[in-house]
């Protein structure tokens, strides 16, 4: 089973909704997703996507991937899609870094893989806990009466996780209003659910320890990303006893060995596009519970397509470890395919079929940008 051709489309993902604002004023109104179709010589092909979520989020932009891909594409062609690990490493020696990029190509290989075998991705990943798996919303910052509102909007659709975005500055409303944000979020607190407070990196370690001065206490959140780099990070780590995750910071294997050996979070969230795809995500998960962190399972945004490959990573982490996963489909209204992914009794569960069980439409995903034979 070899290569022989890959197809990359570029689909347009509005927002569902007016504007999705994250810490630092950063805010978006739609995604550039790329999404890619590898061939193999026996008649399958296999979908991966990767949709920054801007170019204000972590180091990563559409364009950006799309000639990423460019250069990785044409050393991939005639080698076995099933070797997911040797097709990383050829990736890298063809590329340094750019590991959103490489995600799509590797989650494709994983699909192939899935088609070629039989098996479901989840299954091929390791593990399929047959457990369903909780939904986490995305509250993007905003009128803390509105943020609470949402929240109570996907209480009501099922989601028993919750991702709450602070990160404001001072000019703005900063820690005030931030606590007030979250005082909200959490007014209706149901038992069993689970609130992140979700500074993206956008605060000083100075902001994070007066917002966390201002919440009350009692009130039961992990508090994820909150500064931008190790050292604020690890300063922050000295001085509050709140658990902490690492998002934007955990992007790689040696930043998953470092966050154990540095002791500096209690969880990760693992981001497909962001940590490099199915591959990475999947030795970085193992790195996290043999340390004993739990972890949520997620992507930057994406469509139908980056929600496949996040179920299946997700129904891959032991339930006592796993605490929720996100729906990125939630956040757009665009449909590139069709799987059987229904939230019911609480939760999730992996689609059946093999590979990552999506039945691409072709006509949403539209014409191709480029071609590699």
């Amino acid at each position: 089973m070899r290569i022989t051709e890959m197809h990359v489309h570029s689909v347009e993902l509005p927002y569902n909704g007016d504007v999705y604002r994250l810490s630092g004023g950063r805010d978006y109104t739609s995604f550039d997703a790329t999404i890619v179709e590898v061939l193999a010589d026996n008649g399958l092909s296999g979908w991966g996507e990767s949709t920054p979520f801007g170019p204000t989020y972590v180091a990563a932009h559409a364009e950006g991937v799309r000639a990423a891909i460019g250069v990785i594409a044409p050393v991939l062609i005639g080698e076995d899609p099933r070797l997911v690990d040797s097709i990383n490493d050829r990736m890298d020696a063809a590329l340094v870094g750019h590991r959103s990029a490489k995600a799509a190509i590797d989650v494709a290989c994983w699909d192939l893989l899935g088609k070629a075998t039989g098996m479901r991705v989840c299954e091929l990943l390791g593990r399929d806990t047959r457990e369903r798996m909780p939904l986490i919303s995305s509250i993007y910052s905003g009128d803390p009466d509105d943020m609470r509102a949402r929240v109570a909007n996907h209480r009501e659709r099922g989601y028993r996780g919750h991702s709450v975005k602070v990160g404001t500055l001072d000019g703005d409303g900063g820690p005030q209003l931030d606590a007030d944000r979250v005082c909200a979020a959490l007014a209706d607190a149901q038992q069993g659910e689970y609130f992140i407070i979700d500074a993206n990196g956008g605060m000083t370690v100075e902001l994070a320890l007066r917002f966390l001065k201002l919440v009350p206490d009692g009130l039961d959140f992990v508090f994820e990303a909150p500064c931008a780099t190790w050292q604020e990070h690890l300063r922050l780590r000295q001085l509050t006893d709140r658990p902490l995750v690492l998002d934007e910071l955990a992007d790689s294997d040696v930043a998953a060995i470092q966050a154990v050996a540095s002791g500096a979070a209690d969880a990760i969230s693992l981001k497909v596009s962001k940590n490099g795809g199915l591959t990475q995500c999947r030795r970085q998960r193992d790195i996290a519970l043999a340390a004993g962190m739990t972890m949520s399972v997620q992507d930057t945004v994406g469509s139908d397509l980056s929600f496949a490959a996040v179920v299946h990573l997700g129904q891959s982490v032991p339930a006592r470890e796993l605490r929720c996963i996100l729906d990125v489909r939630d956040m757009v209204t665009t449909r590139v395919g069709n799987m059987d992914v229904t939230l019911r009794h609480g939760g999730v569960l992996a689609p059946a079929g093999p590979g990552l069980g999506i039945e691409i439409d072709r006509a949403a995903v539209g014409p191709r940008l480029a071609s590699y034979n």
